[in-house]
């Protein structure tokens, strides 16, 4: 026990004073000390007055610290009224016992603790000695960190869930509840079953949202498989995703999902092009071997996109897709044709077009790498933009030195224009008869006709200057309407599909244009899939997106991801529901998407372009050469031995496609078909005609349906 330091020095204080008291009165009366103590005691005599007469707590308190002072100033007042030390050394008794007094009974230093605080001296409390905590299977002595304790209290607290337990807790950075825990079977051996989010967000208090269960994978140093099961824990980076989502967190939450718009994805990166007004998504599938399925309006609504078929696209390459979100229609822009564009390079390949990437597309206007010339196929329906297209590739063939014929069931302004600079040109289903049979007859003379070099006749090789005739390109417009002509059908279909089947090797190439690839308007299957195996299809607007994807579907392999031409390029502007709950019109900002084209390349992929533009109001000479292509002098020449090269606007000539009837034959013996039609130049109507004719004619199911209709007359 110690004693408290003021304790001690007033003690001293009353102990170095009580001999002045004694002996300052007796040997100077009239000394200042005993004035001092006089007054001091005055003084005292004063505080007590005011201590008894104050209503506060604590009087006696005040009371017991003025009683040394007043004390004192009796005993000098005493001490100075005997004589020398008084009787007995009653003055230094008297000093002793005020000494005495003041330190044992009265000390000034013990009244002025308030609150009754414990003296320094008193001993402080020992705690009691704190037991040791027992290592237990759920705490081991492993030395883990507090964060990692702390986790396993509550793990233990909810009950060791399936039977696991918590190797090791880490905090997320610059995270304060973001955690994982690395988890493993309480049994060695044992794998971790019946875990779920929810028995994990119940043991720590949190959501079953904010509870990612993983596998863990096999490292150096530490074990993995089925026995061992992480855990993250993530309320607050849960709390800003749902807020602040970034571009890959939107991604998976709301793109790649099962129910997503592109299931089984993800983000690769995000790009935005300023100069061009366009940002870039590229994506790729987590599974390399699976093949994206895009739903891109589900996609736009997941990333805040407007859903606009003239502002987004989808690009699909393989496993890697990649969507572009335009701010104004890309492919509203106008491309003009130029000749260095037009003009084919040692491959035969020329920019017919521009993607919505900017990127250049190119098509052949013959195919270099099997050595032989190339067919076409344009589809779209009327105002499309068939015609323009037709002008830069004829412009194109022409530049590379080919001959260009051109047919139409009716004439037009753009076809006759065209007709300036190509070899020839007629507007009705006589003239494409005509013109197909000719080059079908032409395949025979070029197949016979000697090479200089060696005297021999050879297959026809693109861009080798030793062949001694030029490429010739039949183009065919509306041949689907004109393969239906009810007098010379028959023949352009025939002719048509033995010349995709037999031109290519004698440099003739046939480019039919019409409305639908299919075979009940035109086209057989054998017709169908040697344009497709020699050409990249062209399939421009055909009425409706359903109807263009089935159309290019059409002219692929295999049914690839094609892109939509809508009617019109427009933007969405606003609300619609607000739109018609105040009665609004919608806006009309539409965008022709005339030249607008779904191209099939060679690996099958369609892309969208849209079509260099020539201006058929100005001189189209600058796309095309000074001169024009023409036959050489032995091929015309042995085309007129064969009947087949004069003016094809001329009426049908007597026996020119069927066998004139015998002057012996009554009217049921006439032939069916009767020349000396004039104006469109088909050749007049129909007459009857022996059923061994047309037993001998049958060579496709639309003729033999005929041929039964026909007996009908029998």
């Amino acid at each position: 026990m110690t004693t408290p330091r003021s304790v001690a020095l007033e003690r001293l204080a009353y102990t170095l004073a009580a001999p002045v008291l004694a002996v300052a009165p007796n040997l100077y009366p009239d000394s200042p000390v005993s004035s001092v103590v006089q007054v001091a005691g005055a003084a005292g005599i004063g505080g007590i007055f005011l201590a008894a007469k104050s209503d506060e707590t604590g009087a006696g308190r005040k009371i017991l610290r003025w009683t040394p002072l007043v004390l004192a100033a009796a005993v000098d007042v005493a001490a100075g009224n005997t004589g020398g030390f008084g009787p007995y050394g009653l003055d230094g008794l008297l000093a002793a016992g005020w000494a005495a007094a003041g330190s044992f009974v009265l000390p000034f230093s013990r009244h002025t603790r308030r609150r009754h605080r414990p003296a320094l001296a008193a001993p402080a409390p020992q705690p009691a000695p704190a037991q040791a905590v027992e290592p237990t299977v759920a705490q081991p002595e492993d030395g883990a960190d507090q964060l990692t304790r702390e986790a396993r209290m509550l793990w233990e607290r909810a009950g060791m869930p399936a039977r696991t337990h918590v190797v090791k807790a880490t905090r997320h950075t610059a995270m304060r509840h973001d955690l994982t825990l690395l988890l493993r079977a309480s049994e060695t051996g044992r794998p971790i079953t019946g875990l779920s989010p929810e028995i994990v967000g119940a043991a720590f208090g949190v959501s079953a949202a904010d509870v990612t269960l993983k596998d863990v994978a096999i490292q150096p140093g530490r074990q993995g498989g089925p026995g061992w099961m992480e855990a993250l824990i993530t309320p607050e980076a849960n709390a800003r995703r749902r807020t602040k989502p970034t571009d890959q967190e939107r991604w998976i939450d709301r793109v790649a999902g099962p129910k997503g718009g592109a299931p089984g994805s993800e983000l690769v990166h995000t790009t935005r092009d300023d100069e061009r007004g366009v940002t870039f998504y590229r994506a790729k599938m987590t599974d390399s071997t699976e093949s994206p399925r895009v739903d891109l309006p589900k996609v736009c609504r997941a990333l805040g996109l407007p859903e606009d078929d003239s502002c987004v696209f989808v690009l699909i390459d393989g496993s890697e897709f990649l969507i572009s979100a335009f701010d104004t229609p890309p492919l509203s822009a106008i491309f003009p044709a130029t000749r260095e564009l037009l003009t084919p390079d040692a491959k035969g390949m020329y920019v017919c077009g521009y993607t919505i990437t900017g990127q250049p597309v190119k098509t052949m206007v013959y195919q270099h790498d099997k050595n032989a010339a190339a067919h076409g196929l344009i589809l779209g329906v009327s105002r499309s933009g068939k015609t323009q297209f037709f002008a830069i590739h004829m412009a194109a063939q022409s530049l590379d030195g080919q001959v260009v014929w051109l047919s139409t069931v009716r004439k037009d302004e753009k076809t006759t224009v065209l007709g300036k600079y190509i070899d020839r040109q007629g507007s009705n289903a006589l003239w494409m008869a005509r013109s197909l049979r000719a080059a079908k007859a032409l395949c025979e003379i070029r197949a016979e006709m000697p090479w200089p070099h060696d005297g021999q006749p050879h297959d026809y090789k693109p861009g080798d200057p030793r062949c001694p005739y030029r490429q010739l390109n039949v183009y065919g417009d509306e041949f689907m309407t004109a393969a239906q002509d009810a007098d010379f059908g028959e023949f352009i279909q025939k002719d048509g599909e033995d010349l995709t089947v037999t031109g290519l090797k004698y440099g003739v190439g046939f480019y039919p244009a019409g409305q639908s690839p299919f075979a009940h308007n035109g086209f057989s299957t054998e017709m169908k899939d040697n344009l497709r195996q020699n050409s990249r299809p062209v399939i421009f607007n055909m009425g409706s997106p359903g109807a263009t994807r089935k159309a290019a579907e059409g002219t692929m392999e295999n049914a690839y991801d094609v892109p939509t031409i809508p009617a019109r390029y427009s933007r969405s502007e606003g609300s619609a529901i607000e739109r018609a709950m105040r009665g609004e019109a919608d806006p009309e900002n539409g965008v022709s998407t005339g030249g607008v084209a779904v191209i099939v390349l060679d690996n099958g992929r369609a892309v969208l372009m849209r079509s260099l533009y020539a201006d058929f109001d100005t001189d189209l000479s600058e796309l095309f050469p000074d001169e024009v292509n023409r036959l050489t002098d032995h091929e015309i020449s042995e085309l007129e031995k064969r009947g087949l090269w004069f003016d094809w606007n001329e009426p049908v000539r007597p026996g020119e496609f069927w066998p004139e009837p015998d002057e012996d034959d009554d009217g049921d013996g006439r032939s069916r078909r009767r020349g000396g039609g004039g104006g469109g130049g088909k050749g007049g109507g129909r007459g009857s005609k022996g059923g061994s004719r047309r037993s001998e004619q049958v060579a496709s199911p639309r003729q033999a349906l005929e041929a039964i209709k026909s007996l009908t007359d029998a």
